[in-house]
């Protein structure tokens, strides 16, 4: 009875309880974060696990899709939200890997506040110094071109750089840079890495774009820079647990894991 009346009140998810503490170990690497969803109990059953979370109003993908595209002052505020949970992860060793809109939920009804709401695709690095990874865990829509390109290993942190950037294109173009309903089509492009900059965006929101979306992954902004360019910072803010001040001036891969392919599109 009180799994049933907690069900009602709250979001969860069920695993088998021999799974639930490895499915559930990025949660417990990150620690506590105001952008990031937390467990608020555990209910172990004969069988199976019931992890519950807080409620959220709804995800970033489905308001992003419902206002077409968002103003750059919004757009900003919540952008600078994701990537300090991003900055978080990273800093306690996390990969995200499946990193994309849907994954960012509202903690209020005036749809200001983000958590990261799913961490189960997420890799914890046995060493934090060390973010090379060989799997392919990756949206399509998402993945970076040096994933595609066929490398042995690949770098986790500046991989979920690149979809960050896929991420804040979307929000403000009101669509993917990299787009097509057939993936070997879809992954050509990315690989090329050609996308077009709306003349309607800020000098500083092209900047900040161009930062992420490069193809040497070695070139891409990490987490910490990208909330210190000037497009997301304004002198010193609060992000998460850390005060930043402006430090700048100026498809087929055949092992990939495919998931919500056709769902998580925009037209």
């Amino acid at each position: 009875m009180e799994v049933i009346e907690m069900m009602l009140r709250k979001d969860f998810k069920v695993f088998e309880n021999n799974k639930y503490r490895e499915s559930l170990s990025a949660y417990w690497q990150v620690d506590a974060h105001e952008n990031i969803s937390s467990i608020s109990e555990i209910i172990l059953g004969e069988t199976k696990a019931y992890v519950f979370f807080d409620n959220h109003y709804g995800d970033l993908h489905s308001y992003v899709r419902q206002k077409k595209r968002l103003k750059e002052d919004e757009a900003r505020r919540l952008f600078r939200q994701i990537v300090a949970a991003v900055k978080h992860c990273h800093d306690c060793g996390v990969i995200l890997r499946d990193l994309k809109l849907r994954k960012f939920v509202f903690k209020n009804k005036e749809r200001t506040e983000l958590r990261l709401d799913s961490l189960e695709d997420a890799c914890v690095l046995e060493n934090e110094d060390d973010d090379r990874l060989s799997d392919k865990h990756w949206c399509p829509a998402y993945v970076s071109p040096e994933i595609l390109n066929g490398s042995t290993t690949y770098s986790g942190r500046s991989a979920d750089m690149w979809s960050l950037g896929v991420m804040l294109y979307t929000i403000l173009v009101g669509r993917y840079p990299f787009h097509d309903m057939e993936p070997s089509v879809l992954f050509s492009k990315i690989r090329r890495g050609q996308y077009s900059l709306p003349p309607s965006l800020s000098t500083k929101a092209k900047c900040l774009l161009k930062s992420i979306l490069r193809q040497d992954p070695n070139l891409r902004l990490t987490a910490e820079e990208c909330l210190c360019h000037p497009w997301l910072s304004s002198g010193s803010y609060s992000t998460g647990f850390v005060t930043l001040s402006n430090k700048f001036t100026d498809q087929t891969v055949p092992d990939m894991v495919v998931k919500d392919y056709g769902d998580d599109l925009f037209a």
